[in-house]
């Protein structure tokens, strides 16, 4: 299968090449929950080292976070990530054109829930990550307010339609079969705090949007 063909069904696949713009507005209309995000994620991202984000959209969380290369495979999204300085290379999770340990750290926000085979795609990351590396994801969690919610309007959202929503359980499990280990979790969009920008809390288990961290362990 070609990179083409893989991302018609992948995270940016057409609905979100087609709507790339209407993507990257989203985040003007919900500034407090983006920066809700922001925050949990600069938890979890290392001073001063080389990182990469998987799945870099049109670079709202990599521009911010200082990280200036990306993976992406929707040429529409790639123009508007460029545009913010972000180096991308036009590939997916599953087969990233990386060299082995080549990276501190890598990201991927809300681009679990879109992947063909998240197994893969972790071992790939794992491949690129410099020893002791860090994995970053920041998700959804499915069992959370906004979770049932996004799950609830799937199969009538143009960007949700093909996503699959997992927990944060399920992704830590993941995560540990394919090499990682050492978890350090954080949260925010708790249902109590309503449309505010919040400070991020550890652990999980209230909010909806979790940051996992994870570092890179010799694969028995």
């Amino acid at each position: 299968m070609t990179i083409t063909e893989t991302a018609s069904r992948n995270k940016f696949g057409t609905s979100f090449d087609k709507y790339a713009l209407e993507y990257d507005k989203w985040f003007d209309k919900h500034e407090n929950q983006y920066q809700s995000e922001i925050l949990a994620l600069r938890e979890a991202i290392p001073k001063d080292k080389i990182g990469i984000e998987i799945g870099v959209g049109t670079g709202r969380f990599a521009q911010p976070l200082n990280i200036t290369s990306g993976i992406e495979p929707s040429a529409n999204m790639i123009q508007l990530a460029e545009q913010r300085g972000i180096k991308v290379f036009r590939a997916v999770a599953e087969n990233l054109p990386i060299e082995n340990d080549s990276y501190d750290f890598a990201l991927m926000v809300t681009t679990v829930c879109f992947l063909n085979n998240i197994p893969k795609a972790f071992s790939e990351i794992h491949r690129i990550l410099k020893p002791n590396g860090e994995i970053i994801i920041g998700l959804i969690d499915k069992n959370s307010e906004l979770g049932k919610k996004y799950r609830q309007q799937k199969n009538t959202n143009k960007f949700y339609k093909t996503a699959h929503f997992h927990s944060t359980s399920e992704i830590t499990e993941l995560l540990s079969n394919s090499g990682f280990g050492k978890f350090s979790f954080w949260q925010t969009l708790t249902p109590e705090n309503g449309n505010i920008i919040e400070q991020p809390q550890s652990g999980f288990g209230k909010g909806s949007f979790v940051v996992i961290k994870s570092i890179k362990t010799l694969k028995t």
